[in-house]
């Protein structure tokens, strides 16, 4: 068996996240949260399983909110060719696209098997993202003003200038004042802290700071992608009773232990892919049109180093001649 990948999986994957884009794209703004998902999910299912890999899901699907479920431990690909972890999130800002608004995304995150963190039952973890530009300057343990300042001085920039992005939750109260009192700007998200992660890479979003508590699972995913990208990202798991304490504990699980993205993501052998089903900061919504439709892609390689955008216009009459899947 062939430990090691010989070719981009990056753009194979990027069909994967396509086929969940122009499914789960017919559902905008239609209130449909689970409907929506199970699209995105039957229609990952069938391409993954299309690739020549022996991949299993260490960071799967339907868990957290009760959705369909590409489930951890589900093995895809068709058992041949390298073996990988693989991370899915079919849509990350569900309640965004139920309701129409940005930033919903599809993506997918690859790396050799055995490197990938994985959360088990644990969901929520403290995180700090930035991009290449800041990198080793933040600390997730340091006061939001130490972090404030190291970013500002490494960018060049006043604290003032700052964005960060936060997910809009109430826990995130004093976090937000705390930036206010600053003086830096924010950008709430309802959802979506993957393209959050990502936003603080991508130059034209305008984005500096991911800050805040949100999923361990897009945690994960959004290492693999700022790992290949020159970013970073730190965490610590959040347990949000005590009884999760103690389960954590029971398993081997540390939440005192600072995540590093060598943590969350031991090789530079990565492969993720995201498509816009919303339009976003960094990627647009699926665009349809008479007998197609349009997506806008993000394919990154670590290995290289390399990020495409990809536009791609899709003839769905000639897709459905072939394809499972009901775009």
């Amino acid at each position: 068996m062939n430990s090691e990948p010989t070719r981009n999986l990056a753009l194979e994957l990027v069909r994967v996240t396509e086929a969940a884009a122009l499914a789960a794209g017919r559902l905008m703004g239609r209130g449909d949260k689970v409907a929506a998902d199970r699209a995105a999910v039957e229609a990952m299912r069938v391409v993954l399983n299309s690739i020549q890999m022996n991949a299993i899901i260490v960071i799967g699907e339907g868990e957290k909110d009760q959705a369909p479920m590409l489930f951890n431990g589900e093995r895809v690909g068709t058992g041949q060719g390298v073996e990988m972890d693989i991370a899915v999130d079919p849509i990350d800002g569900t309640r965004p696209l139920a309701n129409g608004t940005s930033n919903a995304i599809a993506t997918v995150a690859l790396a050799p098997r055995g490197t990938m963190f994985n959360p088990g039952p644990f969901l929520y973890m403290h995180k700090i993202a930035v991009g290449p530009e800041a990198r080793g300057c933040i600390h997730i343990e340091a006061s939001v003003e130490e972090n404030l300042r190291a970013v500002a001085k490494a960018k060049g920039k006043a604290i003032e200038d700052l964005t960060l992005v936060i997910l809009d939750r109430p826990r995130h109260a004093e976090l937000i004042a705390e930036v206010r009192r600053l003086g830096a700007r924010i950008r709430l998200l309802a959802d979506g802290d993957v393209a959050g992660a990502l936003m603080t890479c991508w130059p034209d979003s305008g984005i500096d700071i991911l800050y805040g508590i949100g999923g361990t699972p897009e945690g994960v995913i959004a290492a693999c992608a700022l790992r290949a990208m020159g970013g970073e990202i730190q965490g610590k798991l959040y347990a949000r009773s005590e009884d999760e304490v103690r389960r954590g504990r029971e398993m081997g699980y540390d939440f005192e232990k600072i995540l590093t993205m060598d943590d969350l993501v031991a090789s530079d052998d990565v492969f993720f892919a995201a498509t816009g089903i919303t339009n976003g900061e960094f990627l647009q919504g699926v665009k349809y049109f008479g007998n197609g439709a349009r997506t806008d892609s993000l394919v990154v390689r670590g290995l290289t180093g390399t990020v495409r955008q990809i536009i791609a216009t899709h003839r769905l009459e000639k897709l459905s001649r072939f394809s499972a899947i009901k775009y």
